[in-house]
């Protein structure tokens, strides 16, 4: 070989070595000590606080599968490089997490690092729960530990190469992951900063609420911005849109009954976010509901003009007021007035003229109900259509209510049915 392609190769190599160097400092920031001494002391009282927490976190969603013992992990959550399965996180010392200590279950959560050391997938949401602080991990923790123990192994992912690698992890989290403690706005109150504590850090908003990069990662710049829930193809909308679910001009009142109810005199909850609210949300109490409120309201509003509608195909028109007058008029009102507390108005309604028209389409195919919850113990549902009518149907009848009563959306293409159903 010669003496310049040596010199190319050992300066390839002395690159690589370097990067690679990067890469373990990067995943080593602010890495949490677990050899420190044990200061943790479970007590009830701490017990019952994390049994608080577990649901603002929202943490049986993942971790109990259905039919399954709770919290013994199992559930498989798909995503675009490949199924990763909630572990079993009960006190079982062999199987769950009994043998863990306090420090490392932070570790966890701040960090991404299992008690072994290897890195954590972000379908476990660390990305956020980086900002849990550690008297809240430790109260989650003494709850775990108090739950009965059930002994069931985890089950291996199934990621495609190369996101089946730790080497690849590693890289994902030196670009998209940054550890770190919630810091307080000193210019906020401190009601406003429980709000986005909540919603920022255990609530894991974000993770569906913000569009996701080709490599799976959400952007902080474009925080609770919207997007398209992956592998669900339910929309969840923006947060600081006024033409999709910004609150800003809504009554604090109305946001914490629509997380706590499902329902409100503004909107309703479907989908995904039903679920949310059912085993989540409406568990809270009033004062982090308000607080909550309070920091959602206070987001700042993307005011866009309505984008420019081209008027419906009047065949197109006349065979969606056909199906909807067979279908949807008998709950949904000839006018689109809906009936109150039972079927939601289409006249008017921000999630039918949202640009895009994701969340229409799974309500149409698969129907729905809000949740069943103290405020609203008998929900009335959506029953689903998707065996009843084919894509065009189910185009046509969408554009018609999408340009009816006063709406001015888009019309919705078959190729659009076809993509979200």
């Amino acid at each position: 070989m010669s003496t310049r392609r040596i010199k190319i190769l050992a300066a390839v190599l002395g690159t690589l070595l370097m990067l690679a160097a990067i890469v373990a400092a990067l995943n080593l920031r602010d890495e949490v000590d677990v050899n420190s001494p044990p200061a943790w002391k479970p007590t009830p009282e701490l017990a019952q606080r994390g049994a608080y927490l577990a649901l603002a976190g929202n943490c049986a969603a993942c971790h109990t599968a259905r039919g399954g013992a709770a919290y013994a992990g199992g559930l498989g959550i798909d995503t675009p490089f490949g199924t990763v399965f909630a572990s079993n996180i009960t006190p079982d010392p062999d199987t769950g997490i009994g043998r863990w200590t306090a420090a490392e279950f932070y570790r966890a959560m701040h960090n991404g690092r299992s008690r072994d050391g290897h890195l954590l997938y972000p379908a476990f949401p660390y990305p956020n729960f980086t900002q849990v602080t550690r008297e809240d991990s430790d109260a989650l923790f003494a709850w775990l530990q108090s739950q009965p123990p059930v002994k069931q192994a985890n089950a291996p992912h199934t990621l495609r190469f190369p996101y089946n690698t730790q080497a690849s992890l590693a890289v994902w989290r030196a670009m998209f992951f940054d550890p770190g403690n919630y810091r307080a706005d000193a210019g906020r109150s401190a009601q406003w900063n429980r709000g986005s504590y909540l919603v920022r850090g255990l609530g894991h908003c974000n993770a569906c609420h913000a569009s996701r990069n080709i490599f799976g990662a959400t952007s902080e710049r474009l925080e609770l911005s919207g997007g398209l829930i992956p592998m669900q193809k339910w929309y969840a909308p923006a947060l600081t849109s006024s033409r999709e679910a910004g609150v800003a001009q809504w009554e604090t009142a109305h946001v914490v009954a629509l997380l706590r109810d499902g329902i409100s005199p503004r909107a309703s909850v479907m989908g995904p976010m039903a679920e949310v609210v059912y085993r989540s949300t409406q568990h809270l109490s009033a004062h982090d509901l308000e607080a909550i409120a309070v920091f959602l309201k206070s987001l700042p509003q993307a005011h866009d003009s309505a984008p420019a509608v081209k008027p419906l195909d009047l065949s197109l028109l006349s065979e969606g007021s056909k199906i909807y007058e067979k279908h949807c008029e008998q709950c949904h009102g000839d006018k689109g007035q809906g009936v109150s507390g039972a079927y939601p108005a289409l006249a008017g309604n921000r999630a039918v003229t949202m640009g895009n028209p994701a969340n229409l389409v799974r309500a149409v195919v698969s129907g729905g109900y809000p949740p069943t919850t103290m405020g609203n113990p008998r929900p009335f549902g959506m029953p689903p259509f998707g065996q009843a009518l084919d894509d065009s149907q189910i185009a046509a009848v969408l554009s018609y209510v999408r340009a009816s009563w006063g709406n001015q959306a888009p019309a919705v293409s078959t190729l659009e049915v076809l993509q979200f159903r």
